[in-house]
Formats: C-alpha cells, structure tokens, sequence
C-alpha cells in the first residue's frame, strides 16, 4: 500500500487531460483512436508518479515539518530511498517504451513535460510565479500529447482555455500554502515568499475572469461554430461560470484549496458541475438533431 501511496495515483486524474482534443474533435466514440490515447495517459501516469518520486525525495526534510506532506512514504520512512529509486528508474524506462512504441511526436512531448518537470523539482518550483506557470505549461503539454497521439488537430482557444484553468488551480493552491503559513507561522513552500494572501486572492479574481471570457469568446467564435455546426455552444458557459465560482467560494470562504485533485474526487457540487458541462457539449456534438445551425 506504501508503494501504491509513493505512486500518487490519484493525480493521474490530471492525466485525463489527454482525452480532451478526442472529445472535442467528436472521435470519443473512435475505438482505435480511443485506445492509442489510452496507452498515453499510461504514459504520462508513470511519467508524472516518476517526477513524484523525485519531488518526494529531495523534499523529505522539508515535507516532515507539513502537516499533510508529512505523511507521503519517503518523509515518513515507510518506503526506503533506494527502494524509490530504483522505482523511478523502472517508471521511466517503461514510460518511454510505451511511448516510443506509439508515436515519435508524443514521446517527444512526453519527454518536454518530464525534463520540464525534473527542472521543476530540482529547483524551478523555487521561484515565485514561475512555479505556477511550469504546472500550467504541463497541462498544454497534455493535451497536446493528446492531439498528437490521436493524429487530432488542438486549436489555440482551446490550449488558452487549458492553461488559464491550469493556471487558476495552481494560484488557488498556492493560496492555501499561504494560508497554512499564516496559521503555522512557517514558509512550508519557499515559493511562498514570494506570495501573500492580497496577491493571490487579486491574482484568482483576475484569471477566472480571464477564463469566463476567453471561454465565451471560443464559444461565440465564428469557426468553433463552423467547425461544430452549431451556435448553442454558448450554452455550456453556465456550467463554466457556476464552477469557478465554487472553486472561489472554497478558496475564500472554506479557505480549503490545498489539492485540486483532493477537490475533484470530493466536491460534489464540481463533480455534478463537470459533469453537466460534458454532458451539455456531448448533447451538442454528438446528437445530429442540434446541428442545425449550419444546415
């Protein structure tokens, strides 16, 4: 279970990122596509437990001192440090095989989000601002893995509209670093010093409004509507605005935004708002009888 824990796999949820150019490009239902994209998120789920292992590692000391880091394997002493290396060597390997064996373009995306990551680990995470723009780099890169591994075209509003959220969700995360130093009177980021709350909390103001109106521009865009053949995709736009606005109300109110993916498998309001949001666009896309705008 140790071992398992070291993994991290709940975060592999990140991963599903992969899948977002299928569903848009209308081929969710494409077997053959479906399962290339499949070995992918495999792909990225051993690379991104790797990174994870590193990050463990050299932040051993450092996660002791966290009240909830403290209790990954390698800062409690569960799992050895040899014992983690030698699983980082084998994630790697089986990682790139994988991809290798796939497509050429998605191994050299793959391998542009694992050094990305490394140099994060090794000292990019360190530096204010920065940090948070490396995660939201590494969502892009997801997804065009996804495209590539696919053979599916990404088009910029949708890699803006990846990274803007990407970015939000590490702003919100780092606000609640800020929160547990306020409350524990310790740095537990070195980042950290770099943000306090005023900044963080103008910063989540600001890119969510960024995201509301980049995602309603997409929308309303004359070749998304071509492209989709219909003009209702304004509609999905509710959902979109419903969940920031949850997001915000966790981070301001409960003050509670410690790990978005810890949000996602226990809010139930985000998961019934995704939810609604994907099966509004499957409505959209998927049925003939609602593209009839072009017809």
């Amino acid at each position: 279970m140790q071992y398992l824990k070291l993994l991290r796999p709940k975060h592999w949820a990140k991963n599903l990122f992969l899948f977002i150019p299928l569903f848009f490009f209308g081929e969710i239902f494409n077997g053959q596509k479906l399962l290339v994209v499949l070995y992918g998120f495999i792909c990225f789920s051993l690379l991104a437990s790797s990174i994870y292992i590193i990050n463990d590692y050299r932040d051993i000391e450092a996660d002791r001192s966290h009240p909830v880091k403290s209790k990954r394997p390698l800062a409690a002493g569960t799992v050895s440090k040899s014992a983690a290396l030698i699983i980082f060597a084998l994630l790697v390997l089986i990682g790139f095989g994988i991809a290798y064996s796939i497509d050429q373009k998605f191994t050299f995306i793959l391998g542009l989000y694992f050094v990305l990551n490394l140099a994060y680990s090794f000292g990019l995470k360190n530096i204010s601002i920065l940090d948070i723009f490396i995660v939201a780099i590494g969502f892009v890169l997801r997804i065009k893995a996804g495209g590539a591994v696919a053979n599916i075209p990404v088009s910029e509003w949708l890699m803006l509209m990846v990274f803007l959220l990407a970015l939000f969700m590490a702003i919100a995360k780092r606000r609640d670093d800020v929160v547990l130093k306020i409350a524990s009177g310790k740095d537990l980021r070195i980042a950290s010093k770099g943000y306090n709350m005023d900044f963080l909390n103008t910063s989540l103001a600001l890119v969510s409004a960024v995201i509301i109106v980049a995602y309603l521009m997409y929308t309303m865009d004359q070749v998304t509507m071509a492209r989709f053949k219909t003009y209702r995709l304004y509609y999905t736009s509710i959902f979109v605005i419903a969940g920031l606005m949850r997001y915000l109300q966790i981070a301001y109110v409960d003050n509670n935004t410690g790990s978005p993916t810890s949000i996602l498998y226990k809010d139930r309001f985000i998961q019934i708002t995704i939810l609604l949001w994907i099966l509004s666009f499957y409505v959209i896309i998927y049925l003939p009888t609602n593209k009839s705008f072009f017809e």
